[in-house]
């Protein structure tokens, strides 16, 4: 507990390692303590740890007087959903998400379906940092059950996403906790369905959980050989996705985020959209196209949720697949973003290919450096000032998440990854040969800035 524990993404790390059953029972009796022993829902995505700290928070849980409901196998949009309808104080994912199968992490939801903010993550902290818990009698010791009720958020996309089209779908869960909901969702939304990947296994076998272009090469051949549609892809917890088009080419994250945003802006007549600072400026130039604003935070679905909810947002998203969709839940969900994009295609009488064609793709390229979490962010300070020597002429400087450097050629994000020991760089240039240069710069600051710590 030297550092803090909740990163962008919730509490996350390598399975035994840093994240272990002792410290799980002791978020589970933080989390009784925060919620008052208050009723807690629970599930857990596919990876082989997933049982043992499921037992582990579980325990805790009981221990501290809490009413526990295991939902089992769910993705986290599932459970998110949930925890609001079912009117629970808390809910609890066990999930590292896209992160290879020897990482878990536990993610927790508040009453609205919105990862809890930053106020109880320091509360849940500082009771883990006391070592004192409040553990209730064995007269008051919490229950746990296990009851499934994932049909009720199967039912609520139903009812309020319907299709018109017989869409033809190859949808690849890649052995996460999508593999049998997001399938049974499309074939009844009417879609014809070949599913890849669709057998639960932690291991991740058929791919990477992270559903990115190197990863989904034999979805893009199989849409393209049987003449799909398109092509669904999720990651481990079913809360982001990607698209493959008609022609079996990759869709760009950004471009498709900023079109969607801009749609929903248009059909909202305005309003503001919440993305974080690593999507593409081509948001900004669609939405406020269409009438609307873009506020940006820091990397992290639970801050773009805090941010929609803070400006009644229309829509928030990330350009990573993680859209947030208000009038549904504050969580991000990769079912639902797939049909209301299909719907969205339906409504626009257009292929994928044609629809984010409206995006301009600026040149962007993203580099991940290894860098331990303890060293991270003081490499990521000294790297900002060797930056801003090289680039004297910036145009503004942001700080929401990292440092955020703005020219005339484009923009260099330097950030420290909240979930694993990186160093993240995204760079954004008005061409190939700028963004090249402004990545180059920005490798060069951060090999300076750790040749210095050595020293």
């Amino acid at each position: 507990m030297a550092c803090k524990l909740f990163g962008s993404s919730g509490i996350r790390g390598l399975v035994n390692e840093e994240l272990t059953p002792d410290l799980a029972v002791k978020i589970g009796y933080a989390l009784g303590e925060v919620t008052e022993a208050g009723y807690v829902l629970i599930a857990r995505d596919t990876r082989t740890s997933g049982l043992m700290l499921e037992k582990a928070i579980t325990s805790g849980l009981i221990a501290s007087g809490a009413q526990v409901q295991l939902l089992g196998i769910q993705p986290t949009p599932v459970l998110a959903y949930l925890t609001r309808k079912l009117k629970a104080d808390a809910g609890v994912m066990i999930t590292a998400s896209h992160n290879p199968p020897q990482y878990n992490g536990i993610k927790i939801f508040d009453e609205s379906s919105a990862s809890i903010d930053e106020e109880k993550q320091n509360k849940i902290e500082e009771i883990l940092r006391s070592g004192v818990f409040k553990l209730a009698s064995w007269r008051d010791l919490g229950q746990a059950i296990y009851k499934d009720e994932s049909q009720e958020y199967v039912e609520m996309l139903l009812n309020r996403v319907k299709l018109d089209r017989e869409w033809r779908l190859i949808v690849d869960p890649g052995c996460g906790a999508t593999s049998e909901i997001a399938p049974t969702i499309f074939r009844k939304s009417g879609c014809k369905v070949v599913a890849i990947n669709a057998q639960m296994d932690g291991f991740f076998p058929g791919r990477k959980p992270e559903p990115n272009f190197e990863s989904l090469g034999y979805l893009a051949k199989t849409v393209k050989s049987l003449g799909a549609d398109v092509g669904i892809a999720f990651d481990g917890d079913g809360d982001r996705v990607a698209f493959i088009d008609e022609k079996g080419n990759f869709v760009s994250f950004d471009r498709v985020l900023a079109v969607y945003a801009s749609n929903v802006v248009e059909k909202s007549h305005g309003g503001v959209v919440a993305t974080n600072v690593e999507a593409s400026m081509s948001i900004e130039e669609l939405v406020e196209s269409k009438g609307g604003k873009v506020v940006r935070t820091k990397v992290g679905d639970v801050y773009v949720a805090l941010a929609v909810k803070k400006h009644n947002a229309v829509f928030g998203g990330e350009p990573c697949g993680a859209w947030i969709h208000p009038e549904f839940h504050y969580c991000p969900d990769g079912i639902l973003s797939a049909l209301l994009l299909l719907r969205n295609l339906e409504e626009r009488d257009q292929k994928l290919s044609e629809f984010i064609a409206e995006a301009i793709e600026h040149p962007m390229l993203r580099e991940n450096i290894p860098c331990p979490n303890e060293l991270k962010y003081e490499v990521l300070e000294r790297a900002e000032e060797h930056l801003l020597e090289i680039l004297r002429n910036y145009r503004e400087v942001s700080k929401v998440d990292g440092v955020r450097i703005s020219t005339d050629d484009g923009w260099i994000l330097i950030r420290a990854s909240g979930t694993e020991p990186l160093i993240r760089v995204t760079v954004e240039g008005v061409s190939s040969e700028k963004a090249k240069s402004m990545m180059e710069a920005a490798l060069a600051s951060i090999k300076k800035a750790e040749e210095s710590l050595k020293e």
